[in-house]
């Protein structure tokens, strides 16, 4: 199994960007005290722009290895991530290489990011990939659904950011335990535990969408997506 990405980088990188990201944007965190502490966790948050992957990753309670798609990792980003310890993920594959590193992370006690709708776009969860469901029952570990909103605006290409000093919202949910039936063979019991995790972020962001008033972006025209 590959070794588990530096947690002293994880830190360093979430402390920066706790006072980057509140300088620069009105950040608003809801239930940050539901994200388990001191055990392996999976957080799954939507994922509508750019912004996303930093504001979860600085936002949270713990510092946290994102899964980020491989194509990020070049120039002076990639160098960023990489000092950071965020995990790079090939999307075309079934990436067994950093899916190791994520469960190295998770049997240590740490916590993975991961975002499940696979690419940006309304954040409806409308389907969602099974790497983070994977990830889950072979560590035990629970799983947080998060909503991030006002990260886009309707209209706008997945690759923008948010005006400055414009609201964005995090809300962490209520932690929960992947549950499959038991006895059902290993590709349906990934399947049936997929659906349920979807259907917990699913519900979780439309709830949010409610109660902070903020709406899901409408889709990005064809020429202005980028699917990351």
């Amino acid at each position: 199994m590959p070794d588990a990405p530096s947690a002293r980088g994880a830190a360093a990188g979430w402390r920066f960007g706790r006072v980057l990201l509140h300088t620069l944007w009105r950040v608003q965190v809801v239930g940050a005290g539901r994200v388990p502490r001191d055990e392996p966790v999976v957080l799954v948050s939507t994922h509508l722009g750019f912004l996303d992957g930093p504001l979860v990753f600085s936002v949270g309670p713990r510092p946290a290895h994102f899964m980020v798609k491989r194509e990020m990792f070049t120039g002076l980003l990639g160098w960023l991530l990489q000092a950071v310890a965020q995990i790079p993920v090939d999307r075309t594959t079934g990436d067994r290489e950093a899916l190791g590193s994520a469960l190295a992370v998770l049997r240590r006690g740490g916590a993975v990011g991961v975002f499940p709708e696979g690419t940006r776009g309304r954040g409806d969860v409308a389907s969602v990939q099974q790497g983070a469901t994977w990830l889950a029952l072979q560590s035990g570990a629970r799983v947080v659904p998060v909503a991030c909103l006002g990260t886009r605006r309707s209209g706008r290409g997945t690759g923008t950011l948010p005006p400055l000093r414009s609201r964005v919202v995090v809300v962490f949910g209520e932690p929960f335990r992947l549950q499959p039936p038991a006895g059902m063979p290993g590709r349906e019991r990934l399947r049936v535990a997929t659906e349920q995790l979807r259907g917990h972020l699913a519900d979780h962001v439309a709830q949010v969408s409610v109660t902070t008033g903020i709406a899901l972006p409408d889709e990005a025209p064809l020429s202005m997506r980028d699917n990351g």
